[in-house]
């Protein structure tokens, strides 16, 4: 029976004018999205393989970025479901911030603050990481606005220098962020890291003391080097893991991972749009 003459007349009309069971009809319409639904199966199991943390939500971006069309969100969460593929829920990591220190805090300048552009606000965070013999430590920088990662820097010890270190890295792309935001760890507070930035004229924010949410940009990136790196990663040793974190920060994260809000585009490419969107609003005279 032709798509045209089920679309013009009623199902049950048609079935009585061709002398077919109805029945046939609906049977090889459930084969067909069976089939369909099997090859679509194989492609969101492709994509949980490598993004395994993905809800459906970005499961279903990526399908679209890779080909699959117009793919309803709603029949992909079904199959995610039939296939085991919810999320879970995150656990709480170890804390790495010692506000304990006499060195000055600073208020929070970006609650509430609407950021219209890259480097106004970069996060500063600190996470630990397990090795097989000991734990090392990682700092990261982050643009709000882009969601890029600016700077980062691996130690075995969790002082000053490191966060000095992903700091100088992050100026040396030749950026300076408006205002830098952190908690009130000593390796933020520091005289040496303060004089750093106040040398570049950049406004100092920090979170509340006990309030982590008002770091809530830097935590979720930590979440998520966490649990899409790291919880899914057994570094052989120290050079190991900076190869592999250094891997995951700057290729996989920074250019292929698409982020919800960012309209499921990488930082990248987040970032390339802004610049292209400032020159085509360029007049000419």
């Amino acid at each position: 029976m032709s798509a045209q003459l089920g679309a013009e007349y009623p199902l049950a009309v048609v079935c009585q004018t061709l002398d077919i069971p109805r029945s046939s009809v609906y049977a090889r319409q459930h084969v067909s999205a069976l089939g369909a639904d099997t090859e679509l199966r194989t492609h969101i199991e492709r994509i949980a393989e490598h993004w395994p943390t993905y809800g459906y939500r970005r499961v279903t971006a990526q399908l679209r970025r890779e080909g699959a069309g117009a793919v309803n969100a709603k029949r992909v969460r079904r199959l995610m479901g039939q296939l085991g593929l919810t999320g879970q829920a995150p656990t709480r990591r170890c804390r790495t911030t010692n506000s304990d220190h006499p060195y000055p805090r600073y208020p929070n300048r970006v609650a509430d603050l609407v950021i219209t552009e890259p480097d106004a606000v970069w996060v500063a965070d600190i996470t630990y990481v397990r090795l097989r013999q000991e734990f090392v430590y990682l700092a990261v920088l982050m643009d709000v606005y882009t969601r890029a990662i600016r700077g980062w820097e691996l130690s075995r010890h969790l002082d000053q220098a490191l966060t000095l270190a992903a700091l100088e890295r992050a100026l040396s792309a030749g950026r300076h962020p408006v205002i830098h935001h952190s908690d009130q760890g000593v390796q933020y507070a520091a005289t040496a890291y303060i004089a750093r930035l106040e040398q570049m004229g950049t406004q100092i924010s920090m979170a509340e003391q006990g309030e982590p949410r008002q770091n809530g940009y830097a935590e979720r990136l930590m979440r998520t080097i966490k649990e899409e790196e790291v919880a899914l990663t057994e570094y052989r040793d120290f050079a190991d893991a900076y190869a592999q974190l250094g891997r995951f920060l700057d290729d996989v994260y920074q250019q292929k991972r698409i982020h919800s809000a960012l309209g499921y585009v990488t930082p990248t490419e987040f970032e390339a749009m802004y610049h292209t969107r400032l020159l085509s609003a360029v007049v000419v005279p």
